[in-house]
């Protein structure tokens, strides 16, 4: 997802701070908000914005997580990433984004634009339950993730998904505002 700042700032939901606004902002607040008051996370296990290292022809890029859920013993149970789209175009982006977190990977992920929720096993990658109901409240997800299977990904594995997900944050959709946006892009060093 790429955003453009409104020039203001926000009081963020989660940590209390100030954060700067974009054209996301809001509806990544109201998202926080949704999971910690309707589905009972807990707010220290939200980070947003978190963000995907990966090296691609040995050269570094980033890409920020709108979400991960993380267990008491710091490991990713499920990733967000809102779209600004048809969120099926999202889900293997999605999928990707999950196999290849740090500690995970995450058993579960959501491709959401906060009006509609495909629910993804990451494993397979299947769309496992539609809509905003789709979210798992905290007690389902931790139950989920007890039952689900995760290998870790060898390294063959691993860069296919990681060319994948590059595909998807730096091509297939930095066209969309025409390059005034800069796609998933090399660290600056």
């Amino acid at each position: 997802m790429h955003e453009v700042s409104l020039g203001g700032t926000l009081r963020d939901y989660l940590t209390g701070e100030e954060v700067e606004e974009t054209t996301f902002e809001e509806i990544r607040q109201a998202l926080a908000k949704f999971l910690v008051e309707e589905k009972g996370y807990p707010r220290d296990r939200i980070r947003s914005k978190v963000k995907l290292s990966y090296t691609i022809d040995g050269e570094e890029f980033d890409r920020a997580i709108d979400f991960i859920i993380y267990d008491e013993k710091d490991r990713p149970l499920l990733l967000f990433i809102f779209c600004s789209g048809a969120i099926s175009t999202y889900e293997r982006e999605t999928v990707c984004a999950a196999r290849l977190l740090e500690n995970g990977p995450a058993p579960f992920a959501v491709a959401t634009d906060t009006m509609d929720a495909a629910l993804l096993e990451v494993k397979s990658g299947e769309c496992v339950k539609q809509g905003m109901e789709a979210v798992p409240t905290w007690e389902e997800l931790r139950q989920m993730a007890e039952s689900a299977e995760l290998p870790k990904l060898t390294a063959e594995q691993r860069e296919k998904q990681t060319r994948i997900f590059h595909t998807y944050s730096g091509f297939l959709f930095g066209a969309c505002c025409k390059g005034a946006c800069p796609p998933a892009g090399p660290k600056k060093k």
